[in-house]
């Protein structure tokens, strides 16, 4: 896969506007097994003010600093001994995110199967811990900065260009705050989106 990584003014942004424009983008890993990631499919966006589903609803912690930083940044953190990662947004000491839900995988995939334990291909990173384990990420990336280009980036490249898609919309999955917020998006009709709740908005 060409490596391009997403400028930092990408993240600088709404985060509704930056989960929308993941789509199709394409997320990368770097480890000394070589080269790992696919196409982003599914997101949800976590916004600085007034949604309390967001981690940094009640203010700065050192478990969160990395969503108050700058933009382009990882947040990863840990749910039953498993990991989530986040691209966050917006402009320090806003602390709002983008929450990676969903890959197709790419890159890599052998070396995906062997972290997960299973050959199917549909199951190796639909879903944020599947995610995770497939690419090898846990707190270690909290704070890295995604603009780098090494260890792990989001590339510039629009892997579903040449597809077209309808962009899914629905709430977002597995929070019992805001529960309501129209905040998950997918691409529409793949069978790596992890979940199964889905309307419509474009």
């Amino acid at each position: 896969m060409p490596s391009d990584p997403l400028p930092r003014e990408f993240y600088d942004r709404d985060p509704t506007t930056v989960a929308r424009q993941l789509l199709g983008k394409t997320l990368q890993r770097r480890t000394r097994r070589g080269l790992t990631g696919g196409t982003i499919v599914e997101v949800e966006a976590y916004l600085a003010a007034n949604d309390s589903a967001a981690h940094s609803y009640r203010g700065p912690t050192l478990r969160n600093a990395a969503m108050f930083g700058p933009p382009g940044h990882l947040y990863v953190y840990s749910i039953h001994a498993r990991y989530c990662l986040n691209a966050v947004t917006e402009a320090s000491g806003a602390a709002s995110a983008v929450l990676i839900r969903a890959i197709e995988p790419l890159a890599g995939i052998t070396v995906m199967q062997a972290r997960r334990g299973r050959m199917a291909l549909v199951d190796l990173a639909r879903g944020p811990a599947r995610l995770c384990e497939a690419l090898d990420v846990d707190r270690d990336l909290d704070g890295w900065d995604l603009t780098c280009g090494s260890r792990i980036w989001i590339d510039d490249t629009d892997a579903l260009s040449t597809r077209s898609f309808r962009t899914g919309q629905s709430k977002r999955i597995g929070v019992t705050s805001a529960y309501e917020a129209r905040l998950r998006f997918f691409v529409d009709g793949s069978r790596f989106v992890s979940g199964t709740r889905r309307d419509h908005s474009k």
